[in-house]
């Protein structure tokens, strides 16, 4: 599989990245992106990055996702704990080949 740029949002923990192998992970924080609407931050993140992953459930009812050039993965765990998100990672993985581009993935337990 190709390494994919994948950009973790604000709401998912950093020590994620560690569990996702191969890939070039980086955090909204390492961007200086904090505190963007999410159209601004997906807006930026098509410009650099393949895959958006966040736990935010609403980002895709609040967000047209078919303006934006990357795919989008949303992990549903019970918390946005790493314990609770590390488990999702190998479907995560698994999908990530095949994620479309300008719509969200759900990924959940």
């Amino acid at each position: 599989m190709p390494r994919r740029r994948i950009l973790l949002d604000e709401c998912v923990d950093r020590r994620l990245a560690d569990y996702i192998p191969d890939h070039d992970v980086t955090s909204v924080a390492e961007r200086g992106w904090v505190g963007l609407s999410n159209g601004a931050l997906l807006e930026k993140a098509q410009a650099e990055f393949d895959v958006f992953l966040t736990t935010d459930r609403n980002l895709s009812y609040q967000q047209n996702l078919s303006r934006f050039a990357l795919a989008v993965a949303v992990l549903q765990a019970p918390t946005n704990r790493v314990d609770d998100l590390v488990p999702l990672i190998p479907t995560f993985l698994e999908a990530l080949p095949t994620m479309p581009e300008r719509e969200a993935t759900i990924i959940r337990s």
